[in-house]
């Protein structure tokens, strides 16, 4: 299925909006790594929704804006750009830093969805269960660590990257630094007002994840007051893609059944 891209501006910010089918809105927050391709994924959550996937500030094509310090912001100006779009009960889903975005957004305004789901998302931490660290890891290895099956992997770090697709990684690298470096990962606050998201969630984790170990969906799961949680056996941290067809049924079949 093909996206329509437009540009869409927020203040002062002008980002880039993809978007498919009809139906219901569905708001999706991409990862640390951006929006590197349309992926099948996205198809399948085009078919019955109107599919909205931007590009956060500071990545990818989008603008960057010196006011976004941190995820807090980050979830503010998202908050404005559903206001900007008409956005109303919609469903929201994110991932990874995406994820984390999410649950900051509905902490403080969960008026405009009607559910939310978090494919391994940042945001939180778990006492004495030690997270991986992507800031450390090398390039080849931050690649293998987002994957339990490994052919995953072996095809992304066999593309042939062009100038300007090396650039956006690093723009992107540069962005998620800025949110994700200190304190890594999570917000010491968010933990304690994540009872205020009352809406039905889905949380999904890859029982093999590296980088946010499956402890942690546990968290969310307690944390969250309307919530299920589905750990995928022999999946990282990219269940949308490592486990595609999975998740996207279990998805779909959540947001069929939100009231």
């Amino acid at each position: 299925m093909a996206a329509e891209v437009s540009s869409v501006e927020v203040r002062d910010i002008t980002i880039k909006l993809h978007r498919a089918g009809a139906g219901q809105k569905l708001l999706f927050l991409h990862g640390a790594g951006g929006l590197a391709q349309w992926l099948p994924f996205f198809d399948d959550l085009a078919e019955g929704y109107e599919l909205l996937v931007p590009e956060h500030p500071g990545f990818g094509a989008s603008d960057d804006a010196a006011w976004i310090r941190n995820v807090p912001d980050m979830a503010m100006f998202y908050l404005e750009l559903a206001e900007a779009l008409g956005i109303d009960q919609a469903h929201l889903v994110g991932h990874s830093l995406g994820g984390w975005i999410a649950a900051e957004m509905l902490v403080r305004d969960r008026a405009r969805f009607e559910s939310l789901t978090l494919l391994a998302p940042a945001g939180i931490r778990v006492e004495g269960v030690l997270s991986g660290d992507n800031f450390i890891w090398g390039p080849e290895e931050r690649i293998r660590n987002l994957f339990h099956d490994q052919a995953f992997a072996e095809q992304l770090l066999g593309l042939e990257l062009t100038e300007e697709q090396r650039n956006v990684q690093l723009r992107n690298l540069f962005a998620a630094t800025k949110l994700g470096w200190q304190p890594r990962w999570y917000d010491p606050d968010l933990e304690r007002w994540l009872h205020r998201i009352k809406l039905p969630s889905l949380v999904v984790w890859g029982a093999d994840d590296k980088l946010l170990p499956r402890e942690y969906g546990a968290l969310w799961r307690e944390r969250l007051p309307d919530s299920r949680l589905i750990t995928i056996d022999q999946c990282g941290h990219i269940p949308h893609v490592e486990k595609r067809e999975l998740v996207s049924r279990e998805v779909r079949e959540f947001l069929k059944g939100v009231a």
